[in-house]
């Protein structure tokens, strides 16, 4: 008998948490503990009559691993739903970046350029600097920031990811 190994895979794991003190150090502790990398993580509350809060959790393992992740979340206390989501279930992931660029004359020019095209917002300007404000998927951001690295990225401020399912799915 072969075993096909598993190949890890990306994911974006939503869960639905009672807003209170501790929750998220709960969630974060699972992490930790059982030492599972979290690449981008966002909370905010999505609903405040109930006292609701949404995490975002991008990390990368097995779908074994993240369908065990996905039971120890679930058992966690103040946890009312999660959702498991990859490439293969369709999904909108979108982050947000601040990004300044120092830069003057034609490498200026060519950061205004660069950002027309990437369809980023200078957000502040000044005589010798942009921020720039640039929404989409990881990639497209990863894009932006590797192409105004020569032109004198300075510094940048990501959000991490925020994802939601497609259709009428619903965590």
């Amino acid at each position: 008998m072969t075993t096909q190994q598993e190949s890890p895979v990306s994911a974006v794991i939503s869960i639905q948490v009672e807003n209170e003190s501790g929750a998220l150090a709960r969630v974060i502790g699972l992490f930790s503990g059982r030492g599972y990398n979290i690449e981008s993580l966002t909370v905010a509350p999505v609903d405040e009559t109930r006292r609701q809060s949404r995490i975002n959790i991008v990390t990368t393992a097995t779908p074994r691993v993240l369908e065990q992740i996905r039971a120890q979340v679930e058992r966690l206390v103040p946890v009312y739903r999660v959702s498991v989501m990859t490439a293969a279930e369709p999904h909108v992931a979108r982050e947000m970046a601040l990004v300044k660029v120092i830069a003057s004359g034609e490498r200026r020019a060519d950061a205004l350029r660069i950002a027309q095209a990437f369809r980023a917002h200078p957000v502040d300007a000044s005589a010798t600097s942009f921020v720039f404000e640039l929404t989409g998927a990881t990639d497209k951001l990863d894009a932006f920031i590797d192409l105004m690295r020569p032109l004198g990225l300075a510094e940048v401020s990501r959000t991490g990811v925020a994802a939601i399912a497609r259709g009428a799915a619903i965590l």
